[in-house]
């Protein structure tokens, strides 16, 4: 036996979208109902465990055998369920392989189901599933089904459980013919040890951040109720009604957008004013973060499985998952180990008496409920500008490269180089850094007056005639940055239009095969574009006709699948991106081999939970040492040391 693939069907009290698999297991009454397996790809076999029978003695061998390798789509929950279920330490994820993760390499969903259809499988998932699902695995109204209450509908679930495994087969018989990069397959290996970790949780900060947060809610609702008169401030359509009558103004919609403008227009009515402060406080959502902390920790205080590898569509980085650590708040309290010492003392009256807007404070702690375990410290080390550092090397951009070696400020440099004079962050024409600074951000990928407004153009005071004349000044002080856009755009074109391939900067390889548009990156990773074609735009201005490229992908508006189009300024961002997300893995992997234990990472930070005698040096000089595939690339990697995670 080379091979064992394998599809579950579990029970558990606790949900599992909301609390993650490591908490699911968890429940008491957690169990496997049936187990299907194929061993080399050969007809499936379904084990039913609810109704007594057992795993054949090679088959559970094969599960604890580093010789056979385990493939599942989603393997993280089969590997965590069977060894919940058995009661072994955590199966070894180096034994296994995920389906899932091998589709998201080539650019497919992360859903078996949607995989399956685009794929275009003759038989794919069955309908039936989700009805199926909710009959067995999960309690409703307090009950529990058993095989015996619908042995029909029990016999249909096997057939279910079976096919899985039959479609999961067909899947990887496809997405094998992409060979992940040898590096890829073993990051993969260490983002599992990393879920399996976890991180520690602030219980008591958290608990009582919760309850901070309802009881000021509340605090709030009441005020709104005395202030208006209405039965429920937060209706929308009660609120309309007020402002109406107290005001005599007609408000269509009541959104964070138009909130603003809204309050414009009663700004000399005092008490419709509160009003709506009011509902803009009691409208945040920031602090929910806390509760899906508490959902979702484990029996051992800590949160595990908080990050999806490949989960971003495209470049391969990481999504985050369950607490959507990606999307943190950012601190910028001054006293924040005061603050985080009235929470856990539990006082609201005297967290309120030193913080006027509770909510906001509370928000600003988020980050800090995670913390490092008794005896240890954070390092929390990241690389500065990385993106801007990838694309001029990418490019050829010399003069910012020579900036990021001689260790200058970026920002300064761009403005000094698009208005042709010197800008200091302190000093000299100091006001221009930050046009300087909104035109790195928003204008590398080619976007223009939009990305600028994107990025808060009009909220730094600049008129659209501003922001155009800062679009066309970075685009003239960075000529190879926007070269390479119509490079990449064109070997895109010419490999989807002959299947010719094309090796541009830096080694990067376009070429299509599989009816994909295919980048093979410096790593010697590759993306990979499905279904690509060139369209046709048709246009009766002054461009005409013209030629698009386009693919299948999930659309980032919409969340469904479906064509897409990219251009290459797009192309120019999945690639940078993806470069950077490379980098980062290697640092990981570099991480990992020094016996360094990473918690979690955000985009281009890690955040180590280190030993005595772990130093934060250990891990800048991980950052530090160059990186075979792109030696002459200025990377500069710098950490503090913290006891809670924050942003410093």
């Amino acid at each position: 036996m080379r091979e064992l693939g394998i599809d579950i069907e579990t029970y558990s009290s606790h949900d599992l979208k909301s609390c993650g698999v490591y908490r699911y297991v968890e429940a008491d009454d957690f169990t496997i109902l049936l187990f299907a397996y194929c061993v080399d790809g050969g007809a499936v076999q379904c084990c039913d465990f609810a109704q007594g029978e057992t795993l054949p003695a090679e088959i559970m061998d094969a599960l604890r055998n580093p010789a056979v390798i385990k493939t599942a789509f989603n393997a993280t929950f089969e590997r965590v369920c069977i060894s919940r279920y058995f009661g072994w330490p955590m199966l070894d994820p180096a034994q296994w392989r995920c389906t899932m993760v091998r589709a998201a390499r080539m650019g497919l969903p992360l859903s078996l189901e949607q995989c399956g259809e685009v794929l275009r499988l003759e038989q794919g998932k069955m309908k039936e599933g989700k009805t199926l699902i909710r009959y067995f695995s999960t309690p409703t109204k307090g009950k529990r089904h058993l095989p015996a209450d619908a042995p029909d509908r029990w016999e249909l679930f096997k057939q279910y459980n079976i096919r899985d495994v039959e479609v999961e087969q067909q899947i990887l018989a496809k997405v094998r013919r992409l060979e992940p990069a040898a590096f890829d397959e073993e990051l993969y290996t260490i983002d599992q040890r990393i879920n399996d970790r976890g991180v520690l949780l602030d219980r008591q900060l958290a608990e009582n951040a919760t309850r901070f947060d309802d009881e000021y809610k509340a605090q709030l609702l009441n005020e709104a109720k005395e202030l208006t008169g209405l039965e429920n401030p937060n209706s929308t359509t009660q609120l309309k009604e007020y402002l109406n009558r107290v005001c005599g103004i007609s408000v269509t919609t009541l959104n964070k957008k138009t909130l603003d403008d809204v309050e414009a227009l009663v700004k000399y009515h005092s008490k419709a004013r509160r009003a709506l402060e009011l509902r803009r406080e009691m409208g945040k959502t920031s602090t929910k973060k806390y509760n899906a902390m508490l959902e979702c920790v484990c029996d051992d205080g800590r949160i595990h499985g908080l990050l999806q590898f490949c989960g971003a569509a495209r470049t391969g980085r990481w999504a985050g998952r369950l607490v959507q650590v990606q999307n943190l708040p950012q601190n910028h309290l001054e006293d924040l180990d005061y603050a985080r010492q009235l929470v856990k003392a539990g006082d609201l009256d005297d967290f309120q008496m030193n913080y006027a807007n509770p909510t906001h404070v509370l928000s600003e702690l988020i980050r800090t409920a995670f913390i490092a375990k008794p005896g240890c410290t954070f390092h929390v080390c990241d690389f500065s500008a990385i993106e801007a550092r990838v694309i001029a090397w990418l490019a050829g951009e010399q003069w910012v490269l020579d900036v990021f070696r001689a260790g200058g400020d970026i920002y300064c440099a761009t403005a000094g180089q698009m208005f042709n004079c010197k800008v200091e962050k302190h000093g000299q024409n100091s006001g221009l850094r930050q046009k300087g600074k909104i035109a790195v951000l928003a204008l590398g990928y080619g976007g223009g007056v939009a990305a600028l407004e994107a990025m808060g153009g009009s909220r730094m005071g600049l008129s659209e005639q501003e922001e155009k004349d800062i679009m066309q000044r970075w685009r003239a002080a960075n000529p190879h940055i926007v070269r390479f856009w119509g490079i990449i755009e064109a070997a895109a074109v010419k490999a989807i239009k002959t299947g010719e391939s094309a090796t541009i900067h830096r080694g990067i390889v376009v070429s299509y095969r599989w009816g994909m548009l295919l980048i093979t990156l410096p790593s010697g990773r590759t993306l990979c574009y499905p279904r690509a074609r060139i369209g046709i735009e048709q246009n009766d201005g002054w461009r005409g006709d013209h030629e698009i490229i386009e693919y299948e992908g999930t659309n980032q508006m919409t969340k469904k699948w479906g064509k897409v189009r990219t251009y290459g300024g797009k192309l120019t961002e999945n690639v940078v991106q993806a470069i950077a997300r490379d980098i980062l893995g290697l640092i990981i992997l570099r991480a990992d081999a020094a016996g360094l234990n990473i918690v979690f990472h955000i985009h281009d930070e890690i955040v180590v939970e280190a030993e005595p005698g772990q130093t934060l040096q250990d891990v800048e000089n991980i950052f530090s040492k160059p990186i075979d595939w792109c030696r002459d690339l200025p990377l500069k990697g710098a950490g503090y040391t913290t006891p809670y995670y924050l942003k410093d």
